[in-house]
Order: structure tokens, then sequence, then C-alpha cells
């Protein structure tokens, strides 16, 4: 069994036990579930943004501990005033280290859209995204039927939310690419082995079609990376480790945009 595996095996306990602690008809009573959610594409096409997904990660399976002591509202509004289009808040909590508290901070600090990076394989945690005050969900095609990928995107968009699918190859794009999606990113990290090779998201940038945005995600930790993926037809930036590594994530966002 990989990680990815484990990840999934646990992820269906956390979602019965979620199930039974808060109800459907709870979630939807919660206040951020009749906001209207924000466009993830206006934000990451804006001339004022970067198109960079910054991420607050605490940890992961890969590299262990990466930040046990960043603020998740003060990290993000820095992300925020440095140019981030979108912001990433991981609410895995026994690989990630997330909880549902990061992302409600987040959203409370903080008007651009919010990706919930999670293992999304059940509409109970769609309908949490939506609740906790999310704009964007993430689908995994390496842990998801294409049936479940159209399925899911569908139920996400009749929320309003936008919806992100994550591909790791061309024949997880190939056989995931629906009409329910907004976003297709290039994970350029194996979640069977955690290795990374940037190179991944310029062999697939000119498979995904051109109605979705295309954005790359991990690996990135060079600025003139950004400006390679953008030559090469990338609207967006997935960033998360390069930043949270540092003593002062919203330092290293600045710096690392500065020589963009």
């Amino acid at each position: 069994m990989n990680i990815l595996d484990k990840i999934v095996l646990r992820k269906k306990e956390e979602i019965a036990d979620a199930k039974q602690l808060i109800s459907v008809q709870d979630l939807e009573k919660v206040v951020h579930f009749k906001r209207t959610p924000h466009s993830f594409k206006e934000f990451l096409l804006a001339e004022d943004r970067t198109g960079i997904i910054a991420e607050f990660k605490r940890r992961s399976p890969s590299k262990g501990l990466i930040n046990g002591v960043a603020d998740v509202a003060e990290v993000t509004q820095a992300y925020n005033r440095a140019g981030a289009s979108a912001l990433s808040v991981l609410t895995d909590v026994d690989f990630f280290g997330g909880k549902t508290d990061d992302i409600l901070a987040a959203r409370a600090a903080n008007d651009i859209p919010i990706l919930r990076k999670d293992f999304m394989i059940d509409e109970y945690q769609i309908l949490e995204a939506k609740a906790w005050g999310a704009d964007i969900i993430l689908l995994i095609a390496a842990i998801l039927t294409p049936k479940q990928i159209n399925d899911f995107g569908k139920f996400a968009h009749d929320l309003g939310l936008n919806v992100l699918l994550e591909v790791h190859n061309l024949e997880e794009l190939e056989r995931s690419i629906c009409p329910n999606l907004d976003a297709i990113g290039v994970n350029n990290r194996n979640l069977t082995d955690f290795t990374v090779d940037i190179q991944t998201s310029f062999n697939l940038v000119n498979k995904i079609p051109n109605e979705f945005l295309k954005i790359s995600e991990s690996a990135i930790s060079d600025p003139k990376t950004i400006s390679a993926l953008k030559a090469a037809g990338f609207h967006g930036f997935l960033i998360g480790e390069n930043f949270m590594k540092t003593s002062d994530p919203g330092a290293a966002i600045k710096e690392f945009i500065a020589q963009i």
C-alpha cells in the first residue's frame, strides 16, 4: 500500500466520523454556505495579481514537519498582499497537519479565492468546503474515477464552487477531462513516491484543452521557472513548500515575486 492508498483509507474513516458529528443540514446553515464564491479565473488572470496560488502547509508525508509555528491568518494575509491570485489551505489532519480552523481563519482574513486542499472522495467534503468558505475544490484524478470527477464537478458547480482537477500524467488527463471543470493542474510531484520533475508540466501543457485554466503545481522554487511556465501556456502556479519552509513565508513570497 503506497502513501496515497493510506491517505484515502484514512479519509474514508474521517468522513464517516464527520457525518456522525455534523449533518448536511447543519453544514447548510453555516454562514459561509450562503456566500457567493469568488471567480478563480477572474483572480488568476487579473493584471494586478501574479497567478501564484500560495499554499499554507504545515507538514507533508515526504518532508515531515515543514513549519510548525506559522500563523495561518498572518501568512495568508502576507501572501495576499504580495499579489497571490489565490490561497491553498491544507485541511488534511493526519498527513499534512491541517485543520478546519485553518481555512476558516484564512477566509476571515482574506477576500481572494481559497482552495480547500484535501483528498476529496465524497460529496460531503464538497459541502464542507462550501460551509468553510472555500471557493475552489481539488479533484485528484489518481484517486477518482472519470464518473466521480464529472459528478463531483457538477455537484461543486451547482454550489457555485470552482473546480481544479489535478493530474500527474497523460493517461490521467485524457480519461478525466469533462465539462464540469474550471482548471486543470499538472502536479509535478509523483504522489506514490513523492519525487518531483518540473518537466511533467512542460510535457502536458499542450495536451490540456484551452478552455480550461492551466496550473502547474509543486517543484517551483526558482522565479525563472514561472517565466518559462507562462511562456509554455500556464496561467497559475501552486507554490507552498518553497515559502513555508522559511521562517517568514510572507517575506519569502515577496522576495520571490520581486524576481519574476
